[in-house]
Order: C-alpha cells, then structure tokens, then sequence
C-alpha cells in the first residue's frame, strides 16, 4: 500500500505541474494559444508579451501555485511513509515531487507536451523549500527587471541568487537542497539559451511592467 500511495503523490505532482495555466487562461479569456504568439512557449513571461501584464501577473501565480502545492504533498502523507518533517528524507522526497512537477510543466500532458521554461513552477518549488532564500531570489528578480526590463535575465540571475544564498548565506544542512539549487541553475540555462544568445546579440525583447515602451 505504501508503494501506491507514493505512486499516486507522484503522479500529482506531475498532473500539478501539467496544468497548462498559460493555455488555458488565454484560450478561455482572451481566444488566444500564446504558443502560437511571441516567442512560443506557454508560460508566463509570453503571456505578458502577448496578453498583457494583468493576464501574465494571473498566469505566474498559477503557475508559482503548482510548484508550491506539488512540493508540499508529502505533507499529506504519514511519516512512516516519508520521515519526520525535519528529516533529510523529507525534503529530498519534496525537492523530487517539486522536479516532477517542473517537468510537468515543460511536457504537460494536458497540453501536447508544449510547455513552458519552468521559471514560475521552480520558484513555487523554491517558496515551500525554503522561504528566506526564495525571497532573496525575488528580490533580485524584481531588481533587475526593473532595471534592464529583461525577463529572461532576471530569471536567470534569481535562479543564480538561489545556490549561492543557500550556501553562503543561509548555509544550509541538507547537501541536497545545495545540488537542487545548482541543477537549478543548470535547468535555467538549458532552457535560457535562445534568450542568451538574443541577449548577447541585443536583440532580446523587454518587458515595461509600469509604462509601456516608447517608439524611437
């Protein structure tokens, strides 16, 4: 029985993942696959290119809500199943439920497996894992994007801002959490590499959260 249950949590975590908020909200509201606009991926970033700010702000909270909840399902599990809730065991059995449920994300099963980069579902997954850091990781987000108005650098300097806080800051006792965040990083640039190589070119397009672009 307990085999099933962790199979069953799992496959949650990966339906958690799956649900394609990007896709959804933009055919139900707006008439619109954002997959078929911008730059082609169902996640929140394109949302705001495509449908604007209000839709992409409702996207990235879905989408930030999936990681959060798909990492906490141990919690409804008994710890005979999972371990204490300050165990090691414990937090490796979330950190795996919240990569499943990235990778939901990326292929969800709902949507032709054309998914999003992942960005708002790890921070989910950050969120429940450890709070200071994922806040440290915000912070730095909002910082830059304010700044340079690139979404796609933001989101790989947050990501960066993760291991780095864990290790030297926050100095955390679980070696896993510290490789998660690392594998972050490396996820991040995988699937940044497109936005990289626009970025070193000039070419990456900005998003203004609070005035819109002016023409030259």
């Amino acid at each position: 029985m307990i085999s099933i249950y962790l199979l069953g949590i799992v496959i949650l975590a990966y339906l958690f993942g799956s649900i394609p908020s990007a896709v959804w909200f933009g055919q139900a509201f707006y008439g619109v696959d954002v997959r078929e606009y911008g730059s082609g991926n169902a996640g929140a970033t394109n949302t705001f290119r495509v449908l604007g700010p209000k839709a992409g702000s409702i996207v990235m909270f879905i989408d930030i809500l999936k990681g959060w909840t798909a990492t906490n399902l141990p919690y409804l599990l008994d710890s005979s199943v999972v371990g204490s809730q300050d165990a090691p065991q414990f937090v490796n059995f979330q950190l795996a439920l919240g990569v499943i449920a990235v990778l939901g994300h990326l292929f969800p099963i709902f949507a032709g497996f054309r998914g999003g980069k992942g960005v708002a579902t790890l921070f989910g997954m950050v969120l429940a894992i450890h709070l200071p850091a994922a806040l440290c990781c915000v912070s730095v987000f909002i910082l830059t994007l304010l700044i340079t108005h690139y979404v796609s650098l933001s989101s790989i300097l947050a990501g960066f801002t993760f291991p780095f806080s864990i290790a030297f800051i926050f100095r955390t006792s679980v070696p896993s959490v510290l490789l998660y965040g690392i594998a972050i990083c490396a996820l991040i640039l995988i699937t940044h590499q497109k936005n990289i190589e626009r970025l070193l070119k000039g070419h990456e397009s900005k998003i203004y959260l609070f005035k819109k672009k002016t023409k030259s």
